[in-house]
């Protein structure tokens, strides 16, 4: 059985629908990552688990028991938020063991809670400290640490790194996936816009778009076999290039003419009714490599931005593609205003058909 059960969920203000046609199983275990773009619904559908946001159509049941009208304190679940709602006057001890304490339990029980949280979090040498004696990533294991000291049933995270700076980020985004190592059996859903908190922590990353799912699986799932060309701009940085072009030959390999002039060779396999669609390819930026041969696309170097490890090339609008960036290894020295050309093996490149996968 499922830990979380999300059955047909829709919601929506008034006329206005904000999601629709939700269906996800989250098993024990896991730990899922909404994404999306900015307004897709991904903290909407979090509070609706949570019970902060009523649910307007279909179940949602957490070990089989609809949770629809249950209040959110009973439906044993923790959340995190993205400011840290720590209480001021408090300390970190008196943080972590206040929901314990509304709860009635006795002193023993509320300090075996804390001192195991603290443990799991590293905030043993803080917990007699104020808030504002910490930094911003201790604030936020405190917040964390509130949330342990539950046990619940499931976790939920709201961007709970968004209000740090980058490097605390990196540190913060690593302690959580230590927590969920030391915490195997617990079921998290966490809330994010970074690809990289999305990518490193995630068991499966659910994509949400035009108020439904895109697409659900691991995260090299969404990367190496994206279902629509939605998700493969979406996931990676930068986006996949996607260049439109017509199918000549069909087969085990199918090789596409491009608008631009090149011509892709992807092992996507196709069949003969599939001569002449007009598709799109998509070919990441990272897997365009510079040739002399027969290419993809040849075309003048815009602009480049040399990062040390990488250099970006972001070639001149070229016929039927708004831009084309390729991403290749180490420092490319003098290449702007040249003609570049670049091309991808045949296994990078992917087949696009009114915006769906043609990889069957």
């Amino acid at each position: 059985m499922s830990e979380l059960k999300l059955t047909d969920v829709a919601k929506s203000y008034g006329p206005v629908d904000v999601l629709k046609h939700i269906n996800l199983d989250i098993d024990q275990g896991e730990l899922i990552v909404f994404v999306g773009p900015s307004g897709c619904g991904k903290s909407t559908l979090l509070r609706m688990i949570a019970g902060l946001e009523k649910i307007t159509g279909g179940s949602l049941e957490i070990e089989g028991q609809v949770m629809n009208d249950v209040p959110p304190a009973q439906r044993g679940i923790a959340m995190v938020f993205q400011s840290y709602a720590l209480y001021p006057h408090m300390t970190v001890r008196e943080n972590m063991a206040f929901a314990l304490k509304i709860a009635n339990l006795p002193a023993s029980e509320i300090d075996a809670g804390v001192d195991r949280a603290a443990r799991i979090l590293q905030l043993e040498p803080f917990l007699d400290r104020l808030p504002k004696a910490l930094s911003g990533g201790q604030r936020q294991r405190v917040a964390i640490g509130r949330a342990i000291v539950r046990d619940p049933k499931v976790y939920l995270f709201d961007e709970p790194l968004s209000n740090l700076d980058a490097a605390l980020r990196v540190a913060t985004r690593i302690e959580i996936a230590r927590l969920k190592e030391a915490m195997p059996d617990s079921t998290m859903i966490y809330v994010t816009h970074d690809q990289v908190e999305a990518m490193t922590l995630a068991s499966r990353i659910v994509v949400l778009a035009n108020k439904g799912i895109a697409q659900v699986g691991t995260p090299l799932e969404l990367y190496e076999t994206p279902d629509n060309e939605f998700v493969a701009q979406f996931i990676g940085s930068p986006s996949m290039n996607l260049l439109p072009g017509q199918i000549t030959e069909t087969g085990q390999m199918t090789t596409v003419a491009l608008e631009s002039g090149g011509v892709a060779v992807s092992t996507v396999p196709t069949e003969a009714s599939d001569q002449g669609k007009h598709v799109n390819i998509g070919v990441r930026p990272e897997h365009l490599v510079m040739t002399e041969d027969s290419s993809i696309l040849s075309g003048v170097v815009d602009f480049t931005e040399a990062l040390g490890e990488v250099t970006l090339l972001y070639f001149d609008k070229t016929k039927g593609a708004e831009s084309v960036i390729a991403k290749l290894p180490g420092v490319q020295k003098d290449l702007r205003g040249k003609t570049v050309s670049v091309t991808a093996a045949p296994e990078k490149v992917h087949l696009f058909h009114d915006g769906m996968s043609m990889r069957k």
